[in-house]
């Protein structure tokens, strides 16, 4: 079982449109509504890939409920039942709290291919909503292959807690992946976890370099043993203790990116368990990430472009030397 954590869960909401235009009266031409929160994300993508997942973080009111409701009625493999793919499920350990879930809106132009995205903020989590979460998360962590922590902390909750439950994962002896930006992601790279997965933005504002395999291996010197940098369109770069690789996919993809780093974290946590040599683990990221932004929404990645796109992604060993200083293409999140 594969544990994914999301302290700040929302209900995605993903608008189609035949082109957006500011200012003026767009009308919709398809609405879905998706669990979302980036841990959430991942587990779908997990189950999908074969692997249990249990979901846990905070969910509350009636969007909470809305999110409940979707996520058991979700078939197999995180796909809607009617289109179950695997026998692994998302389990949901939600810890219920008295705020109200947030909701993200996409708002996808489909002349574009662009998204605009609208995050609201998240519910204030009380001191016992966090004792209570805590409670639950060490039990289940001990049950756990692996851990992912993902995304925004909720207003609330302390800017340590990701150090905090990277701490706990560890005394538990599970290996623990940390996806999370700013303050949140310098503390709790400190608490040394055994993979970290910044954009390219996340990790220069961690470095203070945009040279990516600089900074990479510098975020490694702050305590993470791996780090795997999403570096866009660009695919993934990775330092670890055996080795580094740049990964990139095929063919430039266009479509919704919202979603495409949590798949990206999938494949490398799947690939983790697994025990996949890393040029595996790191084309399987890179395929999964390319196929979620042609899915239709997030947290579903398009199966058929995956199975085109996973041989031809090219792999490469990188030297010891770091590249010159160059501006990293942006990650969207």
């Amino acid at each position: 079982m594969i544990l994914t954590v999301t302290l700040n869960t929302a209900l995605d909401i993903t608008y189609r449109t035949a082109a957006l235009t500011p200012h003026a009266t767009n009308r919709v031409a398809e609405v879905s509504e998706r669990p979302g929160g980036k841990g959430i994300n991942v587990a779908r993508v997990l189950a999908a890939l074969g692997h249990e997942s249990v979901v846990t973080g905070f969910v509350g009111g009636r969007t909470g409920d809305a999110l409940r409701e979707l996520l058991a009625a979700e078939g197999p493999g995180g796909q809607p039942a009617h289109a179950a793919v695997s026998d692994a499920l998302v389990t949901d350990a939600l810890v219920p709290i008295a705020g109200t879930t947030r909701r993200t809106i996409a708002v996808v132009d489909e002349t574009t291919g662009d998204t605009t995205q609208l995050n609201e903020p998240g519910p204030t989590v009380t001191p016992a909503e966090w004792a209570a979460f805590l409670t639950s998360y060490e039990e289940l962590a001990a049950r756990a292959d692996a851990v992912a922590l993902c995304g925004s902390l909720p207003p609330g909750i302390h800017v340590g807690a990701y150090a905090e439950l990277v701490r706990l994962a560890r005394a538990a002896g599970r290996p623990v992946l940390l996806d999370t930006s700013g303050e949140p992601l310098r503390r709790g790279i400190a608490a040394r976890p055994d993979l970290v997965k910044p954009n390219a933005d996340e990790l220069a504002q961690l470095t203070g370099s945009r040279e990516p395999l600089r900074a990479t291996r510098d975020a490694r010197r702050r305590g993470g043993r791996s780090v795997v940098a999403s570096l866009g369109a660009a695919g993934l770069l990775a330092a670890t203790p055996d080795g580094s690789w740049r990964a990139a996919p095929p063919t430039a993809v266009r479509g919704n990116p919202t979603g495409a780093g949590d798949s990206a974290v999938a494949g490398l946590l799947s690939g983790l368990v697994e025990r996949l040599p890393w040029p595996e683990r790191l084309a399987r990221a890179v395929a999964l990430s390319a196929a979620t932004v042609l899915a239709p929404a997030a947290g579903e990645f398009d199966r058929e472009a995956y199975a085109d796109l996973l041989p031809r992604v090219a792999v490469t060993e990188q030297s010891s030397q770091p590249e010159q200083e160059s501006h990293a293409p942006r990650q969207h999140r």
